[in-house]
Parts: structure tokens; sequence; C-alpha cells
């Protein structure tokens, strides 16, 4: 798939951030639909707002995706609008952090964390799926994990087991589809480190792991999604983290990512923002 012009894509999280990004690229390429859900009520109205009067159609759902009855019946507006839907970008998220596990709070941070990160993308690709997979046209489903998905990190368990189990459950819908067959619907898993969008405020960069621009990670993971690559990770050097796991006793790993890269102390001084979803 070379764009997604002339296809209906949507987006969660989608009233700010990275989110909005990739709803303005659809736009740029020429979507016909751009369909927008975002929790935020004012944030999505604004960006609404701003990105209708064109030739796409702009429309929008305040939506909270930890909500699995609220998911089924705006799917069914979706789909009586649209009929199906051709990409599915899974943005929305969350992040509670600058605590040890045991000091959070078990429905504000855990649940919520768990219920947006993990379970949502995972209902509502289960609403669209079926109408991707029957349809003859090119598709594309794009979720957003994290590089924490990777690497363990102190401060932010439940984050980081919330994105682990999304890299574990998109890339093996990947296979499935592969398995069953299904060529035209390819999905991506995107894992950047911490993205400059103020859902990480206060985190850290580490040696060989800056802060990334949001547009520039928007734009790798459009490059591959389109592309229908398997997964999109910034920058590359997470990867040591998995090949360290091969060969370093987890020992000699720990001191490594806690004394030479630094990286076990990045969320130390996190603030994030107030917004349980971005």
């Amino acid at each position: 798939m070379k764009s997604v012009q002339g296809k209906s894509v949507l987006v969660t999280g989608a009233a700010m951030g990275m989110g909005r990004l990739f709803a303005e690229r659809a736009i740029a390429e020429g979507a016909a639909a751009v369909v927008l859900w975002d929790v935020n009520e004012e944030a999505l109205n604004a960006t609404l707002g701003e990105l209708s009067g064109g030739d796409t159609e702009v429309s929008g759902y305040v939506v909270d995706v930890s909500d699995l009855d609220l998911i089924k019946a705006t799917a069914e507006m979706v789909l009586e609008d649209l009929g199906h839907l051709d990409v599915l970008v899974n943005n929305a998220g969350v992040v509670r952090g600058n605590k040890y596990f045991w000091e959070c709070d078990s429905v504000r941070d855990t649940q919520l964390t768990v219920n947006v990160n993990t379970l949502a993308p995972m209902y509502v690709a289960r609403e669209f799926l079926p109408g991707m997979i029957s349809a003859s046209a090119e598709g594309r489903l794009l979720n957003l994990a994290s590089a924490a998905g990777f690497t363990p990190n102190p401060r932010m368990a439940a984050y980081a087991g919330s994105k682990w189990a999304v890299i574990g459950w998109s890339d093996s819908v990947r296979l499935e589809l592969k398995q069953a067959g299904v060529d035209h619907v390819k999905v991506t898993t995107v894992c950047p480190y911490y993205v400059n969008t103020g859902m990480f405020d206060g985190a850290k960069s580490a040696p060989l792991l800056p802060i990334l621009d949001p547009n520039d990670v928007v734009e790798e993971a459009w490059k591959g999604m389109c592309s229908g690559s398997s997964f999109v990770v910034l920058p590359k050097t997470v990867m040591l983290s998995e090949m360290l796991k091969g060969f370093v006793p987890i020992g000699v790993r720990d001191f490594i990512a806690d004394n030479i890269i630094g990286v076990y102390h990045t969320m130390d001084d996190f603030k994030g923002r107030s917004d349980q979803q971005v």
C-alpha cells in the first residue's frame, strides 16, 4: 500500500499528540474519511474544527476506550456510516509513573493502564478486523506499543507490562492473519522510546536513547504501516536490550542498563500530564 488515498482511517487518542499527527497525515494523503476517537471532548472538538473543511470527510466521537460497551456502540455507528474500515491506528494510551508498583493505586493506575493500553487495542481491533478481512481492499492495523515492552524499567511497571502484552498480542494477530491466508491486511507494531508529546514530561533521555520527536515517530510508523512492516522500533538501539537477553546474564545486563546506559533511572523525575488518554 503506497498511501491511504481514498481509504477510511480511524485513529484512537486522536485529539492531540501523535494521534492528531496520524490524522493529519491521513488527510494530507487524501483519505476518503478520517474518524477521530478521543476521551477529551473539548480537545476533540477543537481538533475537528481545525481539520475539517477539506475533501476528506472528518468525523469524531467522544470515546473512553477503557469502556468496552462504548467501544462496541461507537464502532457500530462508524461501520454504519463507512461500511468497513481500511486502516485502524490504535494510538490511545496512558502512563503512570514515578512510583514503585506497590505504591501505585490499583484502580487509578494499574487497572486504567491495562484497560487503555492493553485491552482497548484488542477490543477496538476486534470490532473492525472482520470487516477489513472481508473487504478486498488492502487494510492496515497499526498498534502503538513502546520500547518499554522490550525493556523492564523501574517506576513504570504497569506501563511496561501493558506494552509487553500489546507486543505479544499485536504480533500474534499478524501471524494469525498470515496463517489464515489473509494477505491484504497487515499488522505493524510500533515500539518507540519516550516521545516528546507531554505524555512523558520529566522522563530523561539516556546514552543511545534520545527523547524522540513525535513527527519523526509518526513518519517512521506511517511508512512502516504502508509498507506492511511487522515492527517499527525507535531508535534502533532499543534492540540492544533484546540482543543482551540472549548472551548476557541478567545481573550483568542489569548493571549495564543501570550504571552504563542509565535507563533504570529515566523515570525518576517523571511528571507526565493530567490527561488520562493521549
